[in-house]
């Protein structure tokens, strides 16, 4: 059986340079240090922010022309942004059309049956006319939910932080709130020639940190809105008023 063999002890020095430094045969182990902590002191009262007259005056007008927005003391709207109508002409002329359509059968019945040469109960209006009123009655329904939900998509830049209200359905709502100084990135996006002549696209927004992205489509001018936003994000990190001026 083999003699065992004795462990090095790496804390003793095995040689010594030229200078007299002690070599060691491997490095000695060096405690991690101690974590620090900071506390971070709070006033029991803090001190209230000083509002200017000018931001109380455009405060109070904000919360009267949209009192739906949950704004802090001096915190005023300085662009809203609502979508360009065009995504809407789709949808309504489709729905327009199906009803025409609908209409049209139901004034002109009595030459349809004469030259299907329908006989029977169908052959009278009264069978055909309240299915065609009630399908006439949830397309004009369904229209009216998409111009509801459409229109009620607005995005607004604040003094201090971006709002975002978003219609999911008739009745789902969803409000998203950015501070300015979490905004790291804003541009916009114009794709094809329909959106280039008609002047509207999207605009994105990236926070930093947990890096959420936000999207606000069918934007009209998309170009001024994001320049005013950049321009109120820079005021805004360096300390200087926003007023979107």
């Amino acid at each position: 059986m083999n003699p065992e063999t004795p462990q090095e002890n790496y804390d003793q020095p095995v040689a010594y340079d030229a200078n007299g430094n002690p070599l060691y045969a491997h490095p000695p182990k060096v405690a991690a240090p101690a974590p620090q902590v900071v506390h971070v002191a709070r006033m029991v009262e803090p001190v209230e922010a000083v509002v200017s007259p000018e931001a109380q005056i455009r405060h109070e007008r904000s919360m009267r022309q949209w009192p739906y927005l949950n704004l802090s003391a001096g915190e005023y709207v300085v662009s809203a942004v609502r979508r360009h109508p065009i995504g809407l002409i789709i949808p309504l002329t489709v729905g327009a059309l199906l009803i025409a359509v609908a209409l049209s059968v139901l004034f002109n019945y009595a030459g349809f049956v004469e030259l299907a040469q329908i006989r029977g109960a169908a052959a009278s209006i009264d069978t055909v006319a309240v299915p065609i009123l009630l399908f006439c009655l949830l397309v004009g329904l369904g229209m009216f939910v998409i111009y509801y939900v459409y229109v009620n998509n607005k995005f607004f830049l604040t003094n201090e932080s971006v709002i975002q209200e978003i219609q999911i359905s008739l009745f789902s709502r969803l409000e998203q709130t950015v501070s300015l100084s979490n905004i790291e990135d804003a541009s916009y996006t114009q794709h094809g020639i329909i959106q280039q002549l008609f002047n509207y696209g999207a605009i994105r927004l990236s926070t930093e940190g947990d890096e959420t992205t936000y999207r606000f489509t069918y934007v009209a001018n998309p170009k001024a809105h994001i320049a005013t936003l950049n321009n109120a994000v820079e005021a805004f990190k360096n300390g200087r008023p926003v007023t979107g001026d």
